[in-house]
């Protein structure tokens, strides 16, 4: 299965595992899975160590580049299909980061690990639920 990580499912698979349902934390360890990360998710970590809502060590640079060396994943494009489908992707609400991780997961054909409430109820995606 190509499964693309929700910004906060990346997080807590590096911080915080035990926040993962065990068929989560089962998916994202099968060798048969494909670990998959947008490039809006790192966008959206940066952001929010700016805002003071998530520190990571010893900085947020330095931690990124170590966790995407420590459990590597595939970087899926941002397309021009992804900025358009950001706009007519069904959800309940703006976030541009969840629109564009979203709209990611259904022009790539991904199943998108999260535990959003919005996302899970998205008709337009596949959705694995990680809590």
């Amino acid at each position: 299965m190509n499964l693309l990580l929700d910004t906060h499912v990346w997080l807590w698979s590096m911080l915080e595992p035990d926040r993962l349902s065990r068929r989560a934390r089962r998916e994202l360890t099968a060798p048969a899975n494909t670990l998959i990360l947008s490039p809006v998710s790192v966008w959206e970590v940066l952001v929010l160590a700016d805002k003071g809502r998530v520190v990571l060590h010893p900085d947020p640079w330095s931690w990124i580049r170590t966790a995407l060396t420590v459990r590597p994943m595939n970087e899926t494009p941002v397309t021009f299909e992804v900025a358009f489908g950001s706009r007519s992707i069904r959800l309940g609400h703006d976030d541009p980061a969840d629109r564009f991780i979203a709209a990611t997961a259904m022009v790539h054909d991904l199943t998108l690990v999260t535990a959003d409430a919005a996302l899970l109820e998205c008709p337009d995606i596949k959705v694995l639920p990680a809590a």
